[in-house]
């Protein structure tokens, strides 16, 4: 284990078995984050709750990278649920402060600019170049503004690219005045609708 690893433990008799059983979480800890620290683990008997029996509380300080991260769970009668409890509070925001710390943040797909090049306005379907010269099929309910019959060839449009059960499609396309590049010739990645 490289993680520093402190246990302890006030009011309670000294366990092997609590011991080991702490070990192994904090252990496991760095399957969901590696780069951890240390970890500082205090388990104490809070004298107020003397007449509801012996509740156990748990506290934990994990030093990563640039922070601290504290978990401090409400008391357990069972040392064991209560440090249940408080390792997986701190999976959780080890798990959070690891997304945060790539920039996994939900991404957005990037919207493109095209060019209608065919349309088959009885089936409903049309082609859209894109500037590096592929072209992607669309149907009119993949429109944003449900305006198929206003479209027509060299109609600049914007869309989102998707994979379809045929391949590549536009999706959410929708036509406003943007910069297109004139595409160049290029064979069509679909060659007939798809849903």
């Amino acid at each position: 284990m490289k993680l520093q690893l402190q246990i302890t433990t006030r009011d309670i008799p000294h366990s092997e078995a609590l011991e080991s059983h702490i070990r192994k979480k904090a252990e496991k800890l760095e399957t969901f984050y590696p780069n951890i620290i240390g970890c500082r683990v205090v388990i104490e008997v809070p004298h107020k709750h003397k007449q509801q029996g012996r509740m156990f509380n748990v506290r934990l300080d994990i030093t990563v990278p640039g922070k601290e991260l504290v978990v401090n769970r409400e008391p357990d009668e069972d040392v064991y649920v209560a440090l249940r409890d408080a390792f997986g509070a701190a999976k959780r925001q080890l798990e959070d402060y690891g997304r945060r710390q790539r920039g996994e943040i939900k991404a957005h797909p990037p919207v493109l600019h095209g060019r209608v090049v065919r349309l088959m306005p009885e089936e409903g379907y049309g082609f859209v170049a894109t500037p590096d010269g592929q072209e992607l099929y669309f149907h009119r309910e993949n429109l944003a503004n449900n305006n198929f019959e206003q479209l027509e060839e060299g109609s600049e449009v914007q869309f989102l690219e998707d994979i379809g059960s045929e391949g590549f499609q536009a999706k959410r396309v929708s036509t406003g005045k943007h910069h297109v590049e004139e595409p160049e010739e290029a064979e069509p990645r679909l060659t007939g609708p798809a849903r």
